[in-house]
């Protein structure tokens, strides 16, 4: 959500921004804007279109050493250029861009007006450059220090003075913000994707610390304005990782990256007959464990259902899987023989990051599997376990999600065995299905063209059902959330058992409906369901491994290869982001960047 980027050297700043920006467009935005300074007058241009707009806006700009950049996800106000940032103060003498939520803006605003000073825009960060201007006496890192003082909220900021032609401070609360170094040039930015393209060596912020760019370089203070010393890491992810390598699109990209993904993850931790990962949890820890609780957002939280399948199976241990923004706010009981499991995709997410500083003030064992390093959850997770899907660029998660999948099945997999809880016979024969899952992950994707032809038949429906039992279920939730997130179809997941308790009086003449089977126990069950929604006129897509089955059941299939039930959502999911996918480009939407969505959730 939102996105930051600063540049202080000798590049045309107006180049090096909008490079930037374009890479955090994956983000998530509704206007974007930049600023540079230049004899002592700040440029400022705004769009409430794309980059791509904006970057021929500045066709004719000024050249400038130094300069801020901003993608907004709308929080407070429409998406206008007024509320665009960057926010000036009313003497035009300093400028700011923002993330995050400043939640006291109202008062801070009303005090401000108050003082004589004038707002043009609707949003909560304007309070920001007037404040600064307000404290400001002749020092410009004490005036950020003493305006952050005023603040409540999350933020990171990037600020800068018309009269400090080659300074910008940048200072963050709750939400992410990184520096970069290259050759007599320094960066600011929300995401060291932005700045990849120039430098790799990273260094990232922490909690009310500031740092100060300039020509000469960068440095660093504590929230008592003292110099602290901070360390510059090289990043392993490359610049060309996030580009789209010929594909139209970064969704279509991703999903072909799964069989890379799921290789990859698999092969990280599982070597020879053996599970490792770099835990401090010990063997005792886990055996004293006596419930699971794994918290997570969104496509993540789908990925704890699948978690909460396995370890029940394999352990026997009671999991519970919440919703981070509701388990943040409930006073949840969790005792102290229990272990949390977060799971986030960026790193970033708000309610995430804010249910681990819960967990962390009770005590409770815990453990976070993330895709970034040196993210906010990386670095305050003494126990972490990182997916290995690559840099994520589409909205809608897809190898992020595979990823997650294989690596909670890992997980349950080398507690089962910790715990000797399962026969080592199917322990044996899972690890060998892991090893092998990319090459059948393959098979789907290439048998992707039955899922093009079958979008082009639902991609003018206003409703799709999405159903399943039991981790099949699982599976249909996160394939109707990809349907909603990218073709705004109205889609809805629901258990097979749970039809006749309402949901059956939707479907009617020609309603599509998704069904997913890869359960030998339940099949029987299913098809009988099935038949009760032909019966009332749907048209039935089926998604399973059984071989053979009476055509009547279905008005077409998918097969995928035949695994273990309990690893099979790594391959079912496969054909419906492939659905969800081709529904969007047949509707000639934006697949890579869906309305009113943003990839890192970094706000409540």
């Amino acid at each position: 959500m939102c996105g930051i980027v600063g540049y202080v050297g000798e590049k045309n700043a107006n180049e090096v921004l909008i490079a930037g920006l374009k890479k955090l467009e994956y983000r998530g935005y509704d206007s974007c804007g930049v600023v540079t300074l230049s004899d002592k007058h700040f440029d400022i241009t705004k769009s409430t279109s794309r980059i791509d707009s904006l970057e021929e806006n500045l066709k004719d700009a000024p050249k400038s050493k130094i300069g801020l950049g901003h993608t907004r996800w709308a929080t407070h106000g429409g998406a206008t250029e007024n509320n665009a940032h960057p926010h000036v103060s009313s003497n035009k003498k300093f400028v700011v861009v923002h993330n995050g939520i400043i939640e006291n803006y109202a008062k801070l605003r009303e005090m401000l007006k108050k003082k004589g000073y004038k707002f043009y825009s609707d949003t909560d960060t304007e309070v920001v450059p007037n404040l600064i201007d307000l404290y400001y006496k002749g020092d410009l890192l004490k005036a950020v220090k003493d305006a952050t003082d005023a603040l409540e909220g999350s933020f990171a900021l990037g600020i800068m003075d018309v009269n400090e032609p080659d300074t910008i401070v940048g200072t963050k609360r709750n939400s992410p913000l990184v520096v970069g170094v290259g050759d007599k040039e320094c960066f600011l930015a929300s995401d060291f994707s932005a700045i990849l393209k120039y430098t790799d060596k990273i260094s990232v912020m922490e909690n009310d610390e500031f740092t100060v760019l300039k020509n000469g370089g960068i440095s660093f203070y504590n929230n008592e304005l003292k110099p602290c010393g901070k360390d510059f890491k090289i990043m392993d992810t490359k610049d060309e990782d996030t580009e789209k390598n010929g594909y139209e699109h970064f969704m279509l990209k991703e999903m072909n990256e799964n069989t890379l993904t799921v290789k990859n993850t698999v092969e990280a931790y599982l070597k020879d007959d053996e599970i490792e990962f770099d835990l401090k949890l010990t063997k005792e820890d886990f055996e004293k464990v006596r419930q699971i609780h794994i918290v997570a957002c969104g496509t993540a939280m789908h990925a704890g259902l699948n978690g909460k399948n396995i370890i029940e199976r394999l352990t026997r241990i009671p999991v519970n899987v919440e919703v981070a923004s509701e388990f943040r706010y409930k006073d949840p009981i969790i005792h102290e023989d229990d272990l949390v499991i977060f799971i986030s995709q960026s790193g970033e997410t708000a309610d995430t990051v804010a249910c681990i500083e819960l967990v962390k003030e009770r005590k409770i064992k815990f453990l976070s599997l993330v895709n970034v390093r040196e993210s906010t959850i990386d670095r305050i997770s003494e126990n972490v376990i990182y997916t290995k899907a690559g840099p994520e660029i589409a909205v809608a998660s897809t190898k992020a999600y595979i990823a997650q999948i294989c690596l909670i099945d890992l997980f349950a997999i080398y507690l089962a065995k910790l715990l000797k809880t399962a026969d080592k016979k199917l322990i044996k024969e899972l690890m060998h299905e892991m090893k092998t899952m990319h090459v059948k992950v393959q098979e789907v994707l290439d048998n992707s063209e039955k899922c093009k032809e079958y979008a082009k038949e639902i991609a003018g429906a206003s409703d799709v059902f999405y159903l399943g039992r039991g981790v099949d279920y699982y599976v249909a939730l996160e394939g109707s959330l990809k349907l909603k997130e990218i073709s705004y179809i109205h889609s809805e997941a629901t258990q097979f058992g749970e039809l006749k308790h309402g949901p059956i009086a939707l479907i009617e003449e020609d309603t599509p409906a998704i069904a997913i089977c890869t359960s030998k126990r339940l099949m029987s069950k299913v098809v009988s369901n099935i038949k009760e929604i032909k019966a009332r006129g749907a048209k039935v897509l089926f998604i399973t491994n059984h071989k053979n089955l009476h055509d009547e059941i279905y008005d077409e299939i998918i097969e995928v290869p035949v695994t273990d039930e309990l690893l099979a959502p790594i391959l079912t999911v496969v054909p419906l982001q492939l659905i969800a996918y081709y529904v969007t480009v047949e509707k000639g939407l934006d697949v890579d960047k869906p309305r009113n969505l943003a990839k890192s959730v970094t706000v409540e």
